[in-house]
C-alpha cells in the first residue's frame, strides 16, 4: 500500500470542513488524496523536485501530473533569473516523461518593477494544444512600483511571489475550461523548515483559483421595473464553474535531508545553481540573497548585476533597504565550487547534461546542499 513518508494518508479529525463527501472525493479505496489532474509549481528547485518525486512514490500516474514553470522574466532577456531555468526544467519533464507548461507575466519582472502609473500586465500561459493564451491587463487601477520587492512576509509588499507566481498561476488555472467539472490540485513545495511563517501554512486549503459547485442562495438585488426602483429576491449559484482546486503542501514537514534523500534515490541531477555552492534555486539575484550569494552572483554575471544596482540608484530605494547591494556585495565572498563551467552552463539558454545519473555514475551531493539558505524568513 503507497505511503507518505510511512504513514497512509487518511482523513483526519483536523482536515478542513469543506472536506465532505457531498463536494468531492478526495480519497481512494487506499485513503490515498485523489485528483484528476496534479499541478506541480515547478521552479527546478530541490523542494519542485521533490514534490514531484513523492508523487511518483505514492503511485500517482504520471499521465495526470503537470508541471507549471512560471518564467520570472517573461519571454524576453533574462534580468533576473538563472538564464538555464527555462531549459533545465524541460529537461527534467522529458526525464520523466511528464508534460511541461510555461506561464509569465508580459514583460516579466522588469516590466512589473518599472509600472509608473500603468494597469499591470496581461499574463500569458501555454495551453495543452500548443497556443498561447493572453488575458488581463485592462482593469484595474493604475499605480506604480518604482522599486525592487522588499524583504517582507508581506507579498503586498514582497510582489515578485503575488504577481509573478501566484497570481499568474491562478490566472492560468481559472482561464482554462478544461479545469472545470475536475479534481485539480496545485502543489506546491513550501516546507517549513525555511521559516516561521511558513511552518504555519495549511497542508491542505482551497487554492485561489477554486470555484466548486457549491449550491444556490437567495440574494437581494436592486432593479428599475417601469422607472421604479424595487429591490427583490433573486437566486445565484455559488460555484458556477465547478472548477475543483486544492492547494496541497506535501514536503511541508519534510527536512533538507529527506529533501536531498528522495532526489539521490531517483539519481536526479540538480539544477547547475546548487553544485556551485547556492543553498536555494531561487532568482539569480534573489531579493534574500545575503552577502556571499550576491558576491556570488555578481561574479557570474557581473553586467546584469551592475543593472540591478544601477536601478536601485536611480529609484533611491535599496532591495535591503538598510544598505545598497554594492555594499552588500563588498561584505561577501564569492562560493569556491563556482567553476567556469558551470557559470557558462548556468548563464546558457540551453541545458545538455542528462538529468539522470546513469548506473555507472555515482550520485554527488551538490556543495549547496545544507548551506546558506538565503530564503524568506
Amino acid at each position: 500500500m503507497a505511503t507518505m513518508k510511512g504513514k497512509i494518508i487518511k482523513r483526519s479529525k483536523k482536515a478542513p470542513t469543506w472536506l465532505n463527501n457531498d463536494q468531492c472525493a478526495l480519497f481512494d479505496r487506499n485513503g490515498l488524496i485523489f485528483y484528476d489532474i496534479y499541478i506541480v509549481a515547478f521552479s527546478g528547485g530541490k523542494d519542485s523536485i521533490a514534490c514531484v518525486l513523492h508523487l511518483l512514490d505514492i503511485g500517482v500516474p504520471k499521465y495526470k501530473i503537470e508541471l507549471w514553470h512560471h518564467n520570472i522574466d517573461g519571454e524576453g532577456e533574462t534580468f533576473m533569473d538563472w538564464e538555464v531555468t527555462p531549459a533545465y526544467c524541460k529537461a527534467f519533464a522529458d526525464a520523466f516523461g511528464l508534460k511541461i507548461y510555461y506561464s509569465w507575466k508580459l514583460g516579466g519582472f522588469k516590466r512589473e518593477m518599472l509600472r509608473d502609473n500603468q494597469l499591470t500586465a496581461p499574463t500569458a500561459f501555454q495551453c495543452p494544444d500548443g497556443s498561447i493564451t493572453i488575458v488581463g491587463g485592462k482593469r484595474g487601477k493604475k499605480s506604480s512600483r518604482l522599486k525592487f520587492p522588499q524583504v517582507t512576509a508581506d507579498l503586498s509588499q514582497r510582489w515578485c511571489s503575488a504577481y509573478l507566481k501566484i497570481d499568474v498561476c491562478s490566472c492560468a488555472v481559472s482561464n482554462q475550461k478544461r479545469f472545470n467539472g475536475l479534481k485539480t490540485v496545485i502543489i506546491s513545495g513550501e516546507r517549513g523548515e525555511e521559516s516561521a511563517a511558513r511552518s504555519k501554512y495549511a497542508d491542505l486549503e482551497k487554492d485561489k483559483s477554486d470555484n466548486r459547485f457549491i449550491g444556490t442562495r437567495t440574494i437581494i438585488v436592486k432593479r428599475k421595473i417601469k422607472g421604479v426602483t424595487r429591490e427583490i429576491q433573486t437566486k445565484v449559484t455559488v460555484g458556477k464553474a465547478n472548477r475543483f482546486v486544492d492547494r496541497w503542501r506535501p514536503v511541508k514537514d519534510w527536512t533538507e535531508q529527506e529533501i536531498w534523500s528522495i532526489i539521490e534515490k531517483y539519481k536526479v541531477r540538480v539544477h547547475p545553481c546548487y553544485y556551485m555552492g547556492f543553498g536555494r534555486c531561487s532568482c539569480k539575484f534573489c531579493i534574500f540573497g545575503n552577502a556571499n550569494q550576491f558576491a556570488s552572483s555578481y561574479s557570474i554575471s557581473p553586467l546584469l548585476a551592475e543593472e540591478v544596482m544601477s536601478y536601485e540608484d536611480s529609484f533611491g530605494v535599496t532591495i535591503k533597504r538598510k544598505m545598497s547591494l554594492r555594499e552588500l556585495i563588498s561584505l561577501g565572498n564569492p562560493y569556491p565550487s563556482i567553476t567556469k563551467k558551470l557559470a557558462q552552463l548556468a548563464t546558457s539558454h540551453v541545458y545538455d547534461l542528462q538529468i539522470l545519473f546513469n548506473s555507472e555514475e555515482s550520485w554527488i551531493l551538490p556543495a549547496g546542499a545544507f548551506g546558506e539558505n538565503c530564503g524568506p524568513i
